[in-house]
């Protein structure tokens, strides 16, 4: 049976054991991953797994609850109608109970999604592998290749009934050279439009030219960051500030029609674009969402229930965890800028990171950031080390590796009026640990980073 028809009968189900007074919504998400795992520059694992989940929320004379299942036969599903019921029963009032979505047609649905893609075997992905470890020309590598088939519904009482698929690939690579590191990674909608040769190049352009890091006191650098360390701080704007629970508690940056950023910053969140569902699992239909425009900060990403709190309508982002920890927009865009690179640069920096190390005097070439947290969320102040290769830029010139640092910045702080130098293109798909998530973002050049310590000490 479809996605659409089991979600109808979940629907059912409860109408017929509580009464037609019940709210009910059901999400029925088959998820199917493929993932080519390598390292010491050889395949070490193929795995496979394809998973269909029922999720239940209903509101029962004003308690909600919700559960799940992945067991879909007549009795898995009956099991998860009545143990939702009975804690429906037990839970307390909710004051906060949005509503049901009313049936809504979907406003945009991603066109010609690759079949091939969506059931890839072993060999298309472990092709990609080898393309990477051949270019990567001896250099010791490791990383992962894997595709996702993403196809789900959505029924409520209310009437809203709608259903939908999304396709992803991705490549995440390293290559190595006596300790040094080399990143190459990209997300896409399919897995021909990965080039494991490319990635594979890129990563040992960088090991190569990380050899012999110098250490740098810590300070304020000029930087240019990578549309992979870029990501990173996409990551955590959606998380802890375009968020519509924290905006509603006063916990985000975020200040609707305030120039917040530089105009150079334009922020959009594109789900049906970026590998993503064309509903939420409310099941409000999603489309995209402007939340910079030119440094204005133009809207936060809402489910229903944070919406409801601001006066606001959802844009579609609620998730299994947005009651909890809040909506969150997770295929955010930064809009590339005029600074546009082509191709794959034979050094250090790759794609949009390449024409704007020229820009800069004495600065920092920052591949990658990992471990990153927040010490501050209203300012939101990061702590987090680079990784995967940084350079020092003298006269427009890379001239050195530089060893690992600790940063502490605040990352609207960084991207403020003034503090952007400029934006490279294009921008790039990144793809997240999370299959589902995206971030595309392209290089930047900024004005100040703070980096507070070498990683050694």
């Amino acid at each position: 049976m479809s996605e659409l028809t089991l979600a109808g009968k979940v629907v059912e189900l409860v109408r017929a054991a509580a009464g037609p007074h019940v709210q009910t919504e059901v999400g029925v998400h088959h998820n199917a991953e493929a993932l080519t795992r390598f390292a010491n520059s050889a395949i070490h694992q193929n795995v496979a797994e394809a998973t269909t989940t029922v999720r239940l929320r209903l509101h029962l004379d004003g308690r909600t609850a919700a559960g799940s299942t992945t067991v879909i036969d007549k009795a898995g599903l009956t099991a998860l109608v009545d143990r939702t019921l009975a804690a429906a029963r037990m839970s307390p009032p909710d004051a906060a109970w949005p509503g049901l979505v009313p049936p809504t047609p979907l406003t945009a649905a991603a066109s010609g999604l690759d079949e091939v893609s969506a059931v890839a075997d072993p060999e298309l992905r472990a092709a990609q592998v080898r393309a990477f470890v051949d270019a990567a020309g001896g250099l010791e590598t490791a990383g992962f290749c894997r595709t996702t088939l993403s196809s789900a519904a959505f029924a409520n009482s209310a009437g809203q009934a709608v259903e939908g698929r999304a396709v992803e690939a991705a490549m995440d690579g390293i290559a190595r050279l006596d300790g040094a590191d080399g990143v190459a990674r990209l997300a896409a909608a399919s897995l021909a439009d990965i080039d494991g040769a490319a990635l594979g190049a890129r990563a040992a352009a960088k090991a190569r030219a990380g050899g012999r890091p110098v250490e740098l006191p810590p300070g304020r650098y000029e930087v240019v960051l990578e549309p992979a360390a870029v990501a990173d701080m996409l990551d955590n704007l959606s998380t802890f500030g375009f968020n519509g629970k924290a905006y509603a508690r006063g916990q985000s940056f975020a200040e609707i029609g305030a120039q917040q950023f530089d105009p150079a910053v334009t922020i959009v969140d594109e789900p049906t674009r970026g590998g993503g569902l064309p509903f939420d699992i409310e099941g409000t239909p999603r489309g995209p969402v402007t939340l910079v425009r030119d440094g204005v900060t133009a809207a936060v990403a809402h489910d229903r229930t944070s919406a409801a709190e601001t006066g606001q309508v959802s844009t579609g982002h609620a998730s299994p965890a947005s009651r909890s920890w809040g909506p969150m927009a997770l295929h955010m865009r930064l809009v590339a800028g005029a600074a546009n690179g082509s191709g794959v640069s034979a050094g250090p920096a790759a794609d949009s990171a390449a024409p704007l190390v020229s820009g800069v005097e004495r600065g920092l070439l920052i591949s990658d950031f990992w471990y990153t947290r927040v010490l501050e969320q209203k300012s939101l102040v990061i702590t987090g080390l680079t990784r995967n290769g940084v350079w020092l830029i003298e006269d427009g010139e890379v001239t050195s590796a530089v060893g690992n640092m600790r940063f502490t910045q605040s990352y609207p702080q960084a991207l403020a009026p003034g503090s952007v130098r400029a934006v490279g293109g294009p921008s790039v798909p990144m793809p997240d640990r999370w299959s589902g998530v995206r971030y595309t973002a392209p290089a930047l050049h900024l004005a100040s980073w703070h980096l507070t310590g070498n990683a050694s000490g």
